[in-house]
């Protein structure tokens, strides 16, 4: 049986990857925070699931998460857990905003650094870099910091499945960049949707098509894949504007 390991399984995505691939017949290695919610997952689910339990904005807790899987042979890795923030830069929260960066970026970093090393040593293999639509954009003026950590994921991501082609790895490596997806990333974020959101599970099953033919930037929905096109005809300028202009229709009432 072939495994995945999945982070941030506790809800939306991941949760969705979690079904979705274990309907394919994948074991699972599922990660989070909140043990009871893992555990909920893996009664529901009709294959070989193993649980652990790792708070990745700790980057102790990441580098044991790898040591933990270093005997098991990973087939896909779902690198996903990340979560966002709302507001002026000048009010945000400066240690909310530090915590999504070692999450959505440092963890994400080290976790895909130690699971390609080992795909590539083995000589095949498949990761999945969950980022977002907006950091396939310049900037996020009011998200600033999550689309500049998106924007981090996104960059990795093509650069270095680049390399592995030049290379000739047979290590598959994406991203995943969708728009707005029905998720409790809005109450982490403390945000409202401008624009309506597509189901987690549409977003994996095109994620999953897109994987199976080795894409490597996956952007969901025909809609969301002509935005992506044509914004990028747009001036920087004027795009940071219509932006912002979205941006602060998301502030909760």
């Amino acid at each position: 049986m072939k495994t995945v390991l999945i982070t941030g399984a506790t809800s939306g995505i991941g949760m969705e990857f979690a079904r979705a691939l274990a309907s394919e017949g994948y074991g699972l290695i599922l990660t989070g925070r909140r043990t009871e919610r893992l555990l909920a997952l893996k009664d529901e689910l009709d294959t070989d699931c193993r649980i652990i339990t790792a708070d990745l904005a700790d980057e102790a807790q990441c580098r044991k998460l790898l040591e933990d899987v270093a005997d098991t042979e990973i087939d896909v890795f779902i690198n996903n857990a990340g979560f966002g923030a709302v507001g002026s830069f000048l009010e945000t929260d400066l240690d909310k905003e530090i915590t999504m960066i070692r999450v959505n970026d440092v963890a994400m970093h080290i976790l895909f650094k130690g699971i390609l090393q080992r795909m590539h040593a083995r000589g095949g293999g498949a990761i999945l870099n969950v980022a977002s639509s907006a950091g396939l954009l310049p900037g996020g003026p009011y998200m600033a910091a999550y689309y500049a950590s998106k924007s981090y994921v996104v960059s990795l991501t093509k650069a270095v499945a680049t390399e592995l082609r030049e290379q000739g790895s047979k290590v598959y490596v994406g991203c995943l960049c969708p728009g707005p997806v029905d998720t409790e990333f809005n109450r982490v974020a403390d945000v409202v949707f401008s624009l309506k959101g597509i189901s987690a599970r549409q977003c994996v099953a095109e994620c999953l098509a897109g994987m199976k033919r080795r894409k490597t930037v996956i952007v969901p929905t025909a809609k969301m894949k002509l935005a992506v096109f044509f914004g990028r005809f747009v001036p920087d300028k004027l795009m940071l504007k219509i932006t912002a202009g979205q941006q602060k229709k998301k502030y909760s009432n």
